[in-house]
């Protein structure tokens, strides 16, 4: 049995998580839908990864999945606790310094052309999706300012997950990076930004398959 520890992007409730940690667990595994500080003005990344490792506790065989902003967050965790794989969902690869606020005209974001209408939503069932947007909660702009600690990539088994029909980060935008900061060919997924709620089962599936091949290294 694996520990899915699921680590949020900005601005969001871990409540969001609800509908692939339910898969999960129904395939064996555990979960630890994180929560972190993000309406608190005085957290910054490193009170983020705080947050997540005590929230993790004493469990072990982790598995970090770090979605969307969360990508700044999930490998500050892997390293100071044993992680046999970080999956970066959709998620912010950061630079060395580089301040979560600059991420997006460092990778060239601010050039993409994408859709800007229901950006996040637009392929979760209605229902749903109304429920989710209740889980919204506030941003601190604390660690958007905050540079990333981390003088190089932790040593952890990486993989990257792009959803295809992202319109908040794009397929061909998160392929080149990537390419260029993590030196890898993502793997590709059908589904928008919160494809955990629009193909929970799917996800899990393809997280479960992962597990599989991080324990057969």
């Amino acid at each position: 049995m694996a520990t899915f520890v699921l680590i949020p992007g900005a601005a969001c409730d871990p409540s969001y998580w609800r509908p692939l940690a339910g898969e999960l667990r129904e395939r064996g595994h555990d979960t630890v839908s994180v929560d972190l500080p993000c309406e608190d003005d005085t957290a910054g990344l490193a009170e983020y990864a705080d947050a997540a490792i005590d929230q993790i506790g004493d469990r072990t065989d982790l598995i970090v999945v770090a979605h969307s902003f969360g990508g700044f967050t999930g490998p500050l965790v892997c390293e100071r606790v044993p992680v046999d794989l970080l999956v970066m969902l959709t998620a912010m690869v950061p630079s060395p310094g580089e301040t979560p606020g600059e991420w997006w005209s460092a990778t060239g974001h601010d050039q993409v052309p994408r859709e800007e209408d229901d950006i996040y939503y637009h392929d979760v069932p209605a229902e749903l999706a109304a429920e989710a947007e209740t889980y919204s909660r506030g941003q601190s702009g604390t660690p958007s300012k905050e540079p990333w600690p981390l003088p190089a990539w932790p040593n952890v088994p990486t993989k990257f997950l792009l959803c295809r029909d992202d319109r908040l980060f794009p397929a061909e935008f998160m392929r080149r990076v990537a390419r260029e900061r993590l030196g890898i060919v993502p793997d590709e997924i059908d589904g928008g930004h919160m494809v955990m709620l629009s193909r929970p089962g799917d996800l899990a599936d393809r997280l479960v398959s992962y597990r599989r091949s991080a324990t057969q290294l």
